[in-house]
C-alpha cells in the first residue's frame, strides 16, 4: 500500500466561530479585499460584522461584491486589479461556493501576470498567490477544504478549476449559523453538491485509504442531515453535522479529485449558468445507473451511507434522497435542450478529461452523449 496526502488547511470550526475573522486576517495582513456576492451577506448582516471584527483587529477593509452564480474569470481578473490598486495583502471571502472559488481566482491573479485561463490549462504555472481566509455561508462546494477554484470562460464556455496549494486558506472559519439563513432551494442544491463530492471521490480511480475514510463520513453525515435540515431548519446539531460533511467533501477531492457527474456537469453550467447542484442531481443518478458495474462493492457501500442495502438500490436511494429534498429534475427542465449535447459532449472531453478518466467506468464520446440525451 502507498500513497500520499497532502493537505495545509487551517480549519477553524464551530458555532460562533465567525467571531474569528478580525484575528484570523490579521495573522495574514493588514487590508482585506472583502470578496462577497451582491446580496446575502448584506440583507444576512455578516458582511457588517465582518468588517467590525476586521477594523477591530486593525486590518483595513476593500469590498469587492461582483460574483456571479458560476464566477467568471473576467470578474476574477476586476476582482485581482482592485486588489492591486488598494494594495491589500490579504483575501477575505465571504459566502457560498462561488465567492470562495472567485476569490482564490483573485488571490492568485493579484500576484501573477497575465490570462487566468493559462493557468488553469497549465500551459503556465505559478506558486504565488495573497493569503486567503474563508468564511463559508452554504454547506456545499468545500472549497474551504481544499485548493480548487473552479471558474468559467465567458468567451469560451469552458468550466473548469484552478488548482495548487498556492489556493488553499490559511485559515477556513466554518461556522454553522451562518448557514440556516439559505432558502431551501439552495440548501438542497449545495447539500447535493456536498454529497456528489464525497460520492465521486470515494469511487475515483485516485482514491486511497485515508479519503476513502473521510468520503464514507462525509456521505454518512450529509445522507441522514441534509433531510433533516431541510425539514426542520431549527435543528442545530443537523447543521452541523451537514456543515462538517460538506468540509469533508471539499477536502477529499482534493486528493481523490471528481468523476463522471462532475465532469459531464461542468460543461451544461458553464453552457447555460444553470446551477451546479441541479444539474448534479439531472446526471448523477442516469450517469450511476450505467457505472455499478466498474466498482459494485463501492456503490453498495454509498447505498448503506444513504440507508440502503447494496449497489443493485444505490441509485434509487439517492433519488430517494433527492425526493426528499424536492431535486428530482431533469437537465431538460433546467433549459438544455438535445442541440447543446454535441457541444456538452466535445467540451466535456476538453475540460473534464481527468474526472471521467477517475470514473470506474471509462465512456465513449458517443456514450457520454447518449447520458446527457438520457438526463434531458
Amino acid at each position: 500500500m502507498k500513497f500520499q496526502y497532502y493537505l495545509p488547511v487551517n480549519l477553524v470550526f464551530g458555532r460562533g466561530t465567525c467571531e474569528q475573522i478580525g484575528v484570523q486576517s490579521a495573522k495574514c495582513g493588514k487590508k482585506a479585499l472583502i470578496v462577497t456576492g451582491r446580496h446575502s451577506t448584506k440583507v444576512s448582516g455578516l458582511l457588517g460584522r465582518a468588517v467590525k471584527s476586521l477594523q477591530a483587529a486593525g486590518v483595513e477593509t476593500v469590498v469587492f461584491d461582483e460574483v456571479e452564480r458560476n464566477p467568471l474569470t473576467t470578474t476574477v481578473a476586476a476582482g485581482a486589479a482592485l486588489a492591486n490598486q488598494e494594495n491589500c495583502d490579504v483575501v477575505v471571502a465571504l459566502g457560498g461556493g462561488s465567492i470562495m472559488d472567485a476569490a482564490k481566482g483573485i488571490a492568485f491573479m493579484a500576484c501573477n501576470d497575465g490570462d487566468i485561463n493559462d493557468y488553469i490549462f497549465a500551459r503556465k504555472t505559478s506558486e504565488k498567490a495573497l493569503p486567503l481566509v474563508l468564511v463559508p455561508t452554504t454547506c456545499g462546494t468545500g472549497s474551504e477544504g481544499n485548493g480548487f477554484a473552479v471558474l468559467s470562460n465567458p468567451e469560451t464556455k469552458d468550466k473548469k478549476s484552478l488548482r495548487g496549494s498556492m489556493i488553499v486558506a490559511k485559515a477556513s472559519i466554518i461556522d454553522p449559523e451562518l448557514m440556516t439563513t439559505m432558502p431551501k432551494k439552495v440548501l438542497a442544491s449545495v447539500g447535493f453538491d456536498a454529497l456528489c463530492h464525497n460520492m465521486e471521490a470515494y469511487i475515483s480511480g485516485l482514491s486511497q485509504p485515508l479519503t476513502d475514510m473521510i468520503a464514507l463520513e462525509g456521505m454518512a453525515l450529509i445522507g441522514e442531515n441534509l433531510p433533516k435540515v431541510y425539514q426542520n431548519p431549527a435543528d442545530m446539531d443537523a447543521w452541523e453535522a451537514l456543515t462538517w460533511g460538506s468540509t469533508l467533501g471539499g477536502m477529499v477531492i482534493n486528493t481523490a479529485g471528481v468523476a463522471g457527474p462532475h465532469g459531464m456537469e461542468h460543461p451544461a453550467s458553464g453552457l447555460k449558468n444553470i446551477v451546479h447542484g441541479c444539474g448534479l442531481a439531472a446526471l448523477t443518478p442516469v450517469i450511476y445507473r450505467h457505472s455499478i458495474s466498474g466498482a459494485p462493492e463501492k456503490f453498495a457501500e454509498i447505498s448503506r451511507r444513504l440507508g440502503g442495502k447494496n449497489e443493485l438500490d444505490c441509485v434509487a436511494r439517492i433519488e430517494a434522497l433527492l425526493d426528499e429534498i424536492n431535486l428530482h429534475i431533469t437537465l431538460g427542465e433546467q433549459e438544455i435542450t438535445e442541440k447543446d449535447i454535441p457541444w456538452m459532449t466535445e467540451n466535456c472531453l476538453k475540460v473534464s478529461a481527468a474526472s471521467m478518466q477517475n470514473h470506474p467506468v471509462h465512456f465513449t464520446k458517443d456514450e457520454i452523449a447518449e447520458l446527457y440525451l438520457e438526463a434531458i
